[in-house]
């Protein structure tokens, strides 16, 4: 059912053996059993001081930010305002996560308005197209042909994704974890491209709602930042600003499940072991958290999506404790170990096709 992983010549059996899975019936019961000591701790409730610190610091962030950029005006020191605007950016699209799950309000509509205005008034990205992708990662965390952040693309995440390749892009593709880093500050870019040319395959009226608000997105940014810096000011501003959103991005999602064990994508999987086998947790405090918008807590965000995101680092001991009674791998590592096994597991993946 899993594979095992390999990271800089160590064994790592994070799987689930075939004959370990034959009792799947009894195991299926296990997350109900967590389950209900997450819910008698209170910890899938929904606050409203949760619900406005979520919101409030990334704008209160933001217009920070805005202010700076008018007091700066048109100077080239702007170039250094810029990449603060790429961390808010990110900021501001973990707010728009938030709500595809539903973290912040009790309201589907709620959560779609709070959604539709950071995806795609604030960050310029669809948040339809970004929600129904990211719903199909959460039900297929890492397996193979199902989960849409380890299909086929630039990165090579497992050896048959490898052995496809020929010439010069497999050449190229031998040398990915060197440029992998590098290569995530247009990650930011190509999630806004992506989300635009899917927008035609959306509702008629959601399409259009979508549709303007990314005009006005767009509209918006171009007007302001022409109108305070000069034309070659205003386009490096906006490259510098894209480049580190994506970096900022790239590096919050890339210790999720990279380097985890990839499944085959069987429905019938237990679901408590298919989410925490397939991700990654990072140790810290609240700065972590902040940093990473929650996403440091991956296991928990995975067994419990909707879980507000407060309340993640309170059900990390919780969940933690469970596994270790169910003997169930729990995999936590520190940020820059994390990164140390995302680049082991890239090469591995792009060097031992057959």
């Amino acid at each position: 059912m899993y594979r095992r992983m390999t990271f800089f010549g160590e064994r790592h059996d994070m799987a689930v053996s075939a004959s370990a899975s034959s009792d799947i019936g009894v195991r299926g019961s296990d997350f109900a059993l967590l389950s209900r000591e997450v819910k008698a701790a209170g910890l899938l409730e929904r606050r409203r001081f949760d619900a406005l610190r979520g919101v409030v610091v990334p704008a209160a962030l933001s217009g920070a930010v805005v202010l700076l950029f008018l007091w700066v005006g048109r100077s080239w020191w702007q170039l250094l305002v810029a990449p603060l605007f790429g961390f808010v950016l990110g900021q501001l699209a973990f707010v728009g996560h938030d709500a595809g799950h539903h973290q912040v309000f009790r309201g589907a509509r709620a959560n779609r308005a709070l959604g539709l205005l950071h995806a795609n008034v604030l960050v310029g990205l669809s948040f339809g197209w970004w929600n129904a992708k990211h719903n199909r990662h959460h039900g297929n965390p890492n397996a193979i042909d199902r989960d849409p952040d380890i299909g086929d693309g630039v990165i090579v995440w497992t050896p048959a994704q490898m052995a496809r390749r020929a010439g010069l892009v497999r050449r190229l593709t031998r040398h990915q974890a060197r440029y992998f880093f590098p290569l995530l500050m247009l990650e930011g870019l190509s999630l806004k491209v992506a989300s635009v040319r899917a927008l035609p395959e959306r509702g008629g009226r959601r399409r259009l709602v979508e549709l303007v608000l990314l005009v006005l997105h767009f509209a918006g940014r171009v007007l302001t930042v022409c109108f305070v810096l000069s034309w070659p000011q205003a386009v490096l501003f906006c490259a510098i600003e894209e480049l580190a959103f994506g970096a900022y991005l790239g590096c919050s999602f890339a210790p999720n499940h990279i380097g985890m064990t990839v499944t085959a994508g069987d429905p019938s999987a237990d679901f408590l072991r298919k989410q925490v086998l397939t991700a990654r947790n990072l140790r810290g405090g609240r700065l972590t958290s902040f940093f990473y918008g929650g996403l440091n807590h991956q296991i928990e965000h995975h067994l419990f999506p909707s879980m507000p995101r407060h309340r993640l680092r309170r059900a990390a001991p919780l969940v933690r404790q469970f596994c270790q009674r169910h003997a169930v791998a729990y995999h936590e590592t520190g940020v820059w170990e994390s990164y140390r096994q995302i680049v082991g597991a890239l090469r591995l993946a792009a060097s031992t096709a057959p």
